[in-house]
C-alpha cells in the first residue's frame, strides 16, 4: 500500500523524484516541482495545454459552486497563499487521505502518479443517460508527473493509456454503472493531468508515443492501474 497521507503525515517525499515537494493539507494535496512542467490536462483551473510548477487536487468544501469552478479554484489558490498563475487545479469530492502514489524509473523517465477516487457517479461510456451541463467535481482524479521529454501528441498518447488503465481497474474491481446494471468504465467527472519537466537531459531522445507497447507508455498504465485500483478498492476504509 503507498497511501502516505492515511496516517495524517504532512509530506510525502519520493525516494525516486526527491526533487519533488508534496504535501497534504487537510482539504488539498498540493505537488510542488523545482521547475515550470509542459501541461495537458481536463483541470478545471488552467486545464487544456499550457504549464505549471505546482499541481493540487482540491477535496472542495459542502457549499461548492459548480457554476463556476474556476473562479472557486482562483479563491481557493489565494487564499492558501499560493501563486495562481502557475498552479493547475484539479477537484474531487472523493478522500483525498487515501490518494495512492506509484512511481517508477524507466528508458529515459522518471514517473509519479497520483490517484484518489470514489465510485458514487461511476459511469460507462458508450451509453445514453442524462447529461447536465454543470461542472461537479471530479471522482477520479490522476496526476502524471514526468521527468522526461515527450512531444505533444505522446503526451496526448499518455492520456489514452491513462484512462485504458483507469477503465481496466473498474473492470477488475466490478465497480457498478447502477442506472444501467453494467460495469463502469469510469465516472461521470474523472480528470487527468499530464506533466512533464522537458528537461534538457532528456532532449536527445524525447518520447514519441505513449502506448501500451512503449516503455514509457506500458509504465503510465500500469502505474495508473495499480494506484486506481489500490485508491478505488481502499476507499471506504478508515
Amino acid at each position: 500500500m503507498t497511501q502516505p497521507f492515511r496516517g495524517g503525515a504532512p509530506q510525502y517525499r519520493s525516494p525516486l523524484w526527491p526533487e519533488l515537494l508534496i504535501e497534504y493539507k487537510k482539504d488539498h494535496i498540493r505537488i510542488s516541482g523545482d521547475r515550470s512542467y509542459h501541461t495537458v490536462s481536463n483541470a478545471p483551473y488552467r486545464g487544456g495545454a499550457g504549464s505549471g510548477s505546482h499541481f493540487v487536487n482540491w477535496k472542495v468544501p459542502l457549499d461548492y459552486d459548480c457554476s463556476d469552478p474556476a473562479a472557486m479554484m482562483l479563491e481557493a489558490l489565494r487564499g492558501w497563499g499560493y501563486e495562481p498563475s502557475t498552479a493547475v487545479g484539479l477537484q474531487t469530492a472523493a478522500h483525498i487521505t487515501h490518494s495512492s502514489f506509484k512511481e517508477e524509473a524507466g528508458d529515459a523517465y522518471k514517473l509519479l502518479v497520483c490517484a484518489s477516487a470514489g465510485t458514487g457517479n461511476a459511469a460507462r461510456a458508450g451509453l445514453a443517460r442524462e447529461t447536465f451541463p454543470a461542472y461537479e467535481p471530479g471522482t477520479v482524479n490522476l496526476l502524471i508527473l514526468i521527468d522526461g521529454a515527450m512531444t505533444e501528441s505522446a503526451m496526448v498518447n499518455a492520456v489514452i493509456s491513462a484512462t485504458e488503465a483507469k477503465s481496466a481497474a473498474f473492470a477488475d474491481l466490478r465497480v457498478p454503472d447502477r442506472s444501467h446494471e453494467a460495469v463502469a468504465t469510469g465516472t461521470t467527472t474523472d480528470a487527468v493531468l499530464i506533466a512533464v519537466s522537458q528537461s534538457d537531459v532528456y532532449a536527445a531522445a524525447p518520447h514519441r508515443y505513449a502506448g501500451a507497447a512503449t516503455t514509457i507508455g506500458n509504465a503510465i498504465g500500469r502505474l495508473v492501474y495499480e494506484a486506481v485500483y489500490e485508491a478505488v478498492s481502499t476507499a471506504k476504509e478508515p
